[in-house]
């Protein structure tokens, strides 16, 4: 008989603002992700230096390591972030080219989902576009189906308590937590016992 073992996602916030939109959507996976799976957030990659090789030859940063091994050891990651300028925010960039040195590569046929909140009406597509990009190069196992991206987000999230409230954006969140559950049963065989 095959039982289905309990996953553990990590989420990785690409904003360092306090009062962020982002934010307020990562804090809200692990209400709603579907039974059978756990969403612990990762530490800030605001605690990454700027990359440099000449500091990467003195020895990776404590809060590198430190995220790399949660990456290795999760089943799954979901990248939170907002869209800067049309694109990746330098933070977040930093941050995947800090992990990317790291060997074992932690993102290599990682399953990875993508969220991106903005206020605007396409929700931060072209920086979701340009993450799959790294992604791609870092053989990660992106999923493509459903892609999460949320328009006009001041509405979805209450403005004091700055707490994801919109139901149907919660709802459409879990959805794409459950297929990103799929994926990794799909191409994790340890998942299954």
């Amino acid at each position: 008989m095959t039982t289905t073992a309990p996953l553990q996602f990590v989420s990785l916030l690409g904003s360092l603002r306090k009062a962020s939109f982002n934010a307020a959507v990562a804090r809200a996976l692990p209400g709603i992700a579907p039974e059978g799976v756990g969403v612990t957030p990762l530490g800030s990659i605001g605690d990454f230096p700027h990359y440099s090789q000449d500091v990467q030859e003195e020895g990776f940063p404590a809060a590198v390591t430190a995220m790399a091994q949660q990456i290795a050891a999760a089943d799954a990651v979901v990248i939170v972030t907002p869209e800067y300028n049309y694109s990746v925010p330098g933070v977040l960039k930093n941050a995947i080219d800090w992990l990317s040195r790291v060997s074992p590569q932690p993102l290599a046929e990682k399953p990875v989902a993508i969220i991106t909140a903005s206020p605007g009406m396409i929700g931060g597509a072209r920086a979701q576009y340009h993450l799959r990009q790294s992604l791609v190069f870092l053989d990660a196992y992106v999923l493509n189906r459903p892609e999460a991206m949320i328009g006009q987000v001041m509405g979805k999230v209450d403005a004091r308590t700055l707490e994801l409230v919109d139901a149907a954006t919660r709802e459409f969140l879990r959805g794409q937590l459950g297929a990103l559950a799929a994926l990794v049963r799909r191409v994790s065989p340890r998942t299954t016992a």
